[in-house]
């Protein structure tokens, strides 16, 4: 008996269990059946905007970059060792400050060189001019002076050699730096371009993205916000692919600054050598010119006219040893560098102790009172924009500033790769809080259709012919679809050329697929491109296909 007890026991909690399971389920069917009836004969929520008149402004957007219209760089005329450099990258100048001293002590020592040159040759003049008469002393003098030109000679001559060996040694060294910049470059480079890779893979997973959104939209099953963050995800990704592929332009740009100072920097050791071996080989023919002087002054000692050259030639080394120290004191200025204008510092290439070579930059300054915000325009819109065009420039820096631009130049031939123009507006910055390099949004106006009809994009939609209509609401509450003409369109409003009256309202977003004639109920609010179904409206669409669907 109690087996039996035991067996029959969980036979009947499982038929009870059972029983109660199909009970719920016929609730539940129940249930179901009264919300599908009662969603059919629901009236429709939807969400209207109306038909008014304003100006359709379309406009030209492009991000662009911040350039110094004044760019200069502070390269020295001389070689030697930097002494003085205080200023910094973001230091401001003003016109006329000593930025650079280069030790002068070089230098220095070749204007005494010069000068007692000089004195030499004065000397030699006068003593040849107060001998003139006595042949003997005319004689003797003769003898001096040229020996003494031979010494002097010779000493040019281990000085050129000297000076040769230093200056090319500076040369090859500034070679070897910008070669170390150019690895550098590289290095970025291919950093740069990396980044735009992954900029560019974002931006096609976001453009996915918002296509599967946007079909999901246009079945009805997520709301238009969604459909505006996916696009708005897009647009970030498309910056943040400008901002990449600005970074690889950038660092094509320094390297190629840097191949140019490799180039200037062997183009100088280049001269360099071959002026140090000018100077090498002009010295020793000038020791050998003193050489055959010394020797002609002792065969023609006894002669007059030889005596009177000889005195021509002496004024003719004071002349020349008045011009060599005049071009030394030239050089002594050149160890000094000034500002030739106010404005920043934007690159300092050395640092003091550095050796400085000529033509190789130490500073670079930049005047940015004003400055140029550089876009490209394809060419479907450059023939749109016209000189002296003001345009809104906006920074990511400054979030809530708008500054205005003029369109002050444009190039009239378009870049052989992008086969776009480049256009720079010119922006006044006094407080100098716009650097270079920054990147600015620029919008620029290129048409406006005034005084037009116009409603918010979500109340255009495609009828089954393919073409344009707005489903409009009459004064009963019923709806009526009513094929359009579409006119020239901003990202907010399209105009409508022909089909729909100013005040008429029309459907902008809907909780259900309309059909022609249909009863609907205001729940929501439209009159803006943003306009949608408010307070108890179901999850929102956009009116849906073609009424009857």
């Amino acid at each position: 008996m109690k087996r039996w007890l035991a067996l029959l026991l969980p036979v009947l909690v499982l038929g009870g269990l059972i029983t109660w399971r199909l009970n719920q389920k016929r609730a539940e069917a129940a249930d179901q059946s009264k919300q599908m009836s009662a969603r059919r004969t629901m009236v429709p929520s939807v969400a209207v905007a109306t038909a008014t008149r304003r100006d359709i402004v379309q406009t030209f957007e492009a991000v662009g970059s911040v350039e110094a219209p004044l760019n200069v760089k502070i390269a020295p005329k001389v070689s030697g060792r930097i002494d003085y450099l205080v200023v910094e990258e973001g230091s401001p100048v003003k016109r006329g400050q000593v930025l650079v001293r280069i030790d002068p002590s070089q230098i220095q020592a070749d204007v005494s060189q010069k000068r007692a040159a000089l004195a030499e040759a004065q000397s030699r003049l006068a003593q040849a001019a107060i001998t003139q008469n006595p042949t003997v002393v005319s004689i003797s003098t003769s003898i001096r002076q040229q020996q003494a030109g031979l010494t002097s000679a010779q000493a040019d001559l281990r000085q050129a050699t000297e000076n040769y060996a230093a200056q090319q040694a500076a040369s090859a060294s500034a070679v070897t730096d910008a070669e170390g910049r150019i690895s550098n470059a590289d290095a970025a480079i291919a950093n740069a371009e990396a980044s735009v890779g992954s900029a560019q893979a974002n931006l096609e997973n976001a453009q996915s993205r918002y296509n599967r959104i946007h079909d999901l939209y246009t079945q009805g099953f997520v709301a238009a916000q969604d459909v505006d963050d996916a696009r708005t995800t897009v647009k970030v990704q498309q910056g943040a692919l400008n901002v990449a592929k600005g970074q690889v332009r950038q660092a094509n740009s320094t390297r190629a600054s840097a191949v140019a100072q490799r180039d200037a920097a062997k183009n100088q050791l280049d001269i360099t050598i071959s002026k140090g071996r000018a100077d090498i080989a002009a010295a020793k023919a000038k020791a050998q010119q003193a050489v055959a002087a010394l020797d002609y002054a002792r065969a023609n000692a006894a002669q007059k006219p030889a005596y009177q050259q000889n005195l021509a030639a002496l004024r003719a080394a004071v002349d020349a040893a008045q011009a060599d120290l005049r071009s030394s004191q030239a050089q002594r200025a050149d160890t000094v560098l000034a500002s030739p204008m106010d404005g920043f510092v934007t690159a300092r290439s050395m640092d003091p102790g550095s050796m400085a070579t000529p033509g190789q930059p130490i500073l670079t300054l930049q005047a940015i009172r004003q400055v140029w915000v550089s876009i490209p325009v394809p060419e479907e819109e450059s023939h749109k924009i016209r000189m002296g065009e003001v345009g809104t420039v906006t920074f990511d820096a400054f979030p809530h500033q708008k500054f205005e631009g003029r369109v002050s130049q444009i190039n009239t031939s378009a870049d052989p790769s992008s086969r776009q123009f480049t256009v720079r507006l010119t922006l006044d910055n006094p407080k100098g809080q716009i650097k270079p390099g920054m990147f600015g949004h620029v919008s620029l106006e290129t048409e406006r259709a005034a005084g037009m009809v116009a409603v918010p994009r979500e109340a255009l939609q495609k009828s089954r012919e393919g073409g344009s209509q707005v489903v409009v609401v009459d004064s009963s509450g019923a709806v009526h679809p009513r094929p359009v003409t579409e006119g020239p369109s901003d990202p907010e409003y399209v105009s409508i050329a022909s089909g729909l009256a100013a005040g008429e309202k029309v459907v902008t977003l809907s909780s259900a697929p309309l059909k022609d004639g249909a009863k609907v109920r205001f729940g929501g609010r439209g009159g803006g491109p943003r306009g949608g179904a408010a307070g108890g409206g179901a999850k929102g669409s956009r009116p849906g296909g073609p009424p009857g669907a």
